[in-house]
């Protein structure tokens, strides 16, 4: 009878402390449930949901910040850095930001006053520990000739909502990096206006750091070609850039299926193809690019498993879930 050797597991974020940082966005649950996994492999950590609006402010004045706080002592717990996610986002704000006492719709003073109390209050509590701020999310339409995503916010303070809110976050912390954030970031068309948005910001002097590329990807989309010209095009303007929800999901967005119960052999072996590709990319770029942040750490608990279809599981990181290393890592580690 023979005993197999103990592969030895590297750390991810070992392996790639010459290049990036190495980041998970976490929970309440995924700190306990995966805090070994994250202790490992990651040295930064972003707030899945609970740095969002609608989580520390669910009512005017009323802060509540006792799950972000213990997402902040994780990582200082860990020595991790921590990411800011996100202050100004069309999407888990609540009603009464837009309103007023009367349900009626807010001033465009009144909506600054609100946005700048929010920014404020929240960048200098975790002043010193938060490095960076995704400052605005999403703002940016997916098709069409708009530039603009029709919001709340650009309905009631118009375009320069953006430029105020960069503006904000650097006063309550002007040593904090900020960034612009946005899915679908490789797409040619939104590439282009994503670059035009960011490019305004830089002419006009704001304090604008980087670019945030959500990067959530699937096995054959966006190509690795559309991934490079995005990356040049971004990086021209001199920025610094975060991959800041990375996953690679199994299924292709045409693929509907829901009855599969753990992903195929096929599935595994692109996958782990495709991580391969990408890393081989960003490692090109590393002057520019600073972080790469997963959506998640492991393939116990990913929002994939429930988006965009209804109850479906996926696995779309490179541990497995009982937080083993897939072919996926093996691919990224060996270099």
């Amino acid at each position: 009878m023979t005993t197999k050797t103990r592969v030895e597991i590297p750390s991810l974020q070992k392996v790639y402390e010459i290049f990036f940082n190495i980041g998970a966005a976490v929970n309440l649950r995924t700190i306990e449930s995966q805090q070994d996994l994250l202790a490992t492999h990651f040295n930064s950590i972003t707030a899945e949901n609970d740095m969002k609006f609608e989580h520390l402010q669910p009512e005017e004045g009323q802060f509540t910040f006792e799950r972000a706080d213990k997402l902040a002592a994780f990582a200082r717990e860990n020595r991790m850095k921590m990411r800011g996610h996100t202050l100004v986002w069309h999407n888990q704000t609540p009603a009464w930001v837009f309103q007023d006492s009367n349900g009626k719709m807010v001033t465009r003073d009144q909506l600054l006053h609100r946005m700048k109390e929010h920014i404020t209050t929240v960048v200098q509590r975790y002043k010193g520990q938060i490095y960076c701020w995704d400052v605005v999310n999403e703002a940016i339409k997916d098709e069409g000739p708009e530039l603009f995503r029709e919001t709340k916010w650009l309905e009631i303070i118009g375009e320069d909502y953006i430029k105020k809110a960069f503006e904000f976050a650097h006063e309550a912390d002007p040593e904090a990096l900020l960034f612009y954030n946005d899915y679908n970031e490789s797409n040619p068309q939104k590439c282009e206006k994503i670059y035009m948005l960011v490019k305004s910001l830089v002419d006009k002097g704001v304090p604008i750091h980087g670019v945030g590329l959500q990067a959530h990807w699937n096995l054959v989309n966006p190509s690795l070609e559309d991934i490079r010209t995005a990356i040049e095009r971004y990086t021209s303007l001199g920025l610094k850039l975060h991959l800041t929800e990375l996953d690679v999901s199994v299924f292709n967005f045409e693929d509907k299926r829901t009855d599969l119960t753990e992903p195929t052999t096929e599935m595994l072996e692109l996958q782990a193809e495709r991580y391969h590709q990408v890393f081989l990319l960003l490692r090109e770029y590393q002057d520019s690019i600073t972080s790469v942040t997963f959506w998640g750490a492991a393939d116990d608990y990913s929002w994939l498993s429930d988006f965009p279809v209804k109850g479906r599981k996926n696995w779309p990181f490179l541990f497995d879930e009982i937080h083993q290393p897939k072919d996926s890592f093996w691919k990224v580690v060996q270099f």
